[in-house]
């Protein structure tokens, strides 16, 4: 059954948007919305990569409320800049930061991280020197953000993918 709808559940959506997008349910439409929403199904298997093991959950969690206060802090301080409220001179910037991450699926959640966090972007990483370039609204000290990224991020993103 797997190999028909590999998908289901998308399989579902997608038939669903394409009778919505059309406005009908007359028997052409739901066929053919069936025939997109198989294909659609297939054509992810052929994207779908492997499972990743997570270790320790425990990290996980602690890391997803980390994050999210760190989004909370960094709204309230572009707020601020945005408003013009603190100090007058700013200084955007870039900052190369070297990782031990290697992990497809935590640098994908690292750049998550860093790119949700207002004030921060996720430039460039050089997967042979494993250096990241990010850049920074509000860049007061490099090396705070170096031990920021390493030690908040990074070094549970190690724990968890192995």
């Amino acid at each position: 059954m797997t190999r028909l709808i590999p998908f289901p559940f998308l399989s579902l959506g997608l038939l669903v948007l394409w009778l919505l997008l059309n406005q009908t349910t007359s028997l052409g439409q739901f066929l053919l919305g069936c025939i997109l929403a198989l294909a659609g199904g297939w054509m992810l298997v052929r994207l779908q990569l492997p499972r990743a093991p997570v270790r320790r959950p425990g990290t996980l969690l602690q890391l997803f409320f980390l994050v999210l206060v760190d989004i909370i802090h960094s709204n309230i301080a572009v707020g601020r800049i945005i408003l013009g409220l603190g100090r007058r001179h700013r200084t955007s910037g870039f900052v190369r930061i070297p990782l031990d991450l290697r992990n497809p699926y935590g640098l994908a959640a690292l750049a998550c991280i860093i790119t949700a966090t207002p004030g921060t972007l996720w430039v460039n990483f050089n997967q042979q020197k494993g250096s990241l370039m990010i850049h920074v609204l509000d860049l007061i000290d490099e090396g705070d953000w170096i031990s920021t990224i390493k030690d908040r991020y990074e070094r549970r993103l190690l724990e968890i993918f192995p």
